[in-house]
């Protein structure tokens, strides 16, 4: 184990805030510094929970602090269990200078920060990711969120966090299949603004598959330096911020077609990064041996390099059309220009996105 922290600042103006990453961070970093008020609400499930939660409380004494300990799982992420949320902030009577806390992996950090966005129309809130996912890319850049029946994500706000708390020690804890959802998200970005970084992934994924505390520690760092340029450029993703979805219409399209409940994010990200990698390629801008040494990687950790059986192009048509990069009825897709360079376009041919879905989709 390191005992060394490192921080990353995501600079937004008054809004900017630090991300603290390490072995130990949750024992180690200033927690209560961050809060306002006397009345902390932490979020968390059932799983986080007994792991955690106690570290956490330990930092907040001499506050009023309640919980709210939800399900564990995607399918949770909705509405009702958001209610959850707001039922304890009122019956408690937190006010305007209460901190929520978000501790868990993407699903508890999107439904809380989307609790702190609404309740009295915004108070403070700490992001404490446990889970890789959720380490490089949720707890970042201020996107919160709750799913429909009809969509994923399609309801929810930008709202910035006040800092994020990133404690390499938890992904010991994570499972092999959550923690190789991950590094779909950690790979994205070598494919997306750098291809040095690839290469490094190329290079050292042994150790992060054994989980190297120094590799795991250079992933994260380098991936959250990678998303907080992105997110300071275009906070609300106006623009360029959209490059950070590479993969996520397809991927999101194949959580909403299984009811969020037999793929995980990062599983259907994997899958969709190819699908975008291959169009890509027919499009003339991705070299074919690059879309190898993408497969070969995701492979390698063990995702999915082409949609669930079951899963027709017509499925995907279907819900694409509902995806927040479509704009007065226009298909986005982020494309891959080149290994480490993505763009986000309109111009790709639809006869080439007919091709290539119906080519990947195994038939029903």
């Amino acid at each position: 184990m390191t005992a060394v922290s490192k921080q990353v600042q995501v600079q937004l103006g008054d809004r900017s805030y630090p991300i603290y990453i390490g072995s130990g961070e949750i024992q180690r970093a200033d927690i209560a510094s961050h809060i306002c008020g006397q009345k902390v609400l932490i979020v968390s499930n059932e799983t986080i929970a007994p792991l955690y939660l106690e570290l956490v409380e330990k930092q907040l004494v001499g506050k009023q602090v309640d919980k709210v300990i939800l399900a564990d799982g995607e399918q949770f992420k909705n509405l009702d269990n958001l209610n959850l949320i707001f039922d304890q902030l009122i019956t408690s009577h937190h006010d305007r200078k209460t901190t929520l806390i978000a501790l868990g992996g993407g699903v508890i950090g999107d439904m809380t920060g989307f609790a702190a966005a609404c309740y009295q129309r915004g108070v403070a809130f700490i992001q404490i990711p446990t889970t890789l996912l959720a380490q490089v890319d949720s707890s970042v850049g201020g996107k919160t969120a709750v799913n429909h029946a009809m969509g994923k994500n399609m309801i929810g706000a930008f709202y910035q966090p006040q800092a994020v708390i990133i404690d390499t020690d938890t992904l010991s804890t994570l499972p092999d299949r959550e923690f190789n959802a991950g590094l779909a998200e950690v790979i994205k970005y070598g494919l997306i603004v750098d291809a040095d970084f690839f290469v490094w992934l190329e290079n050292n994924l042994e150790a992060l598959l054994n989980r190297d505390q120094q590799a795991l520690a250079y992933a994260v760092e380098l991936s959250c330096i990678s998303k907080s340029r992105v997110v300071a450029a275009d906070e609300t993703e106006q623009g360029v911020r959209a490059i950070l979805n590479l993969g996520h219409t397809f991927g999101h399209a194949i959580e909403t077609f299984q009811q969020y409940k037999d793929w995980i994010h990062g599983e259907a990200v994997a899958a969709g990064m190819v699908m975008a990698a291959e169009l890509s390629v027919m499009a003339g801008d991705l070299c074919s041996a690059d879309l190898a040494r993408i497969k070969n990687l995701l492979t390698a950790c063990s995702l999915p390099i082409a949609p669930p059986s079951g899963m027709a192009a017509d499925d995907f048509m279907r819900l694409m059309v509902r995806d927040k990069k479509v704009l007065d009825g226009q298909l986005r897709l982020v494309l891959l220009e080149s290994l480490g360079s993505a763009c986000v376009s309109d111009q790709f041919s639809t006869a080439d996105l007919d091709e290539m879905l119906n080519k990947t989709c195994i038939s029903v």
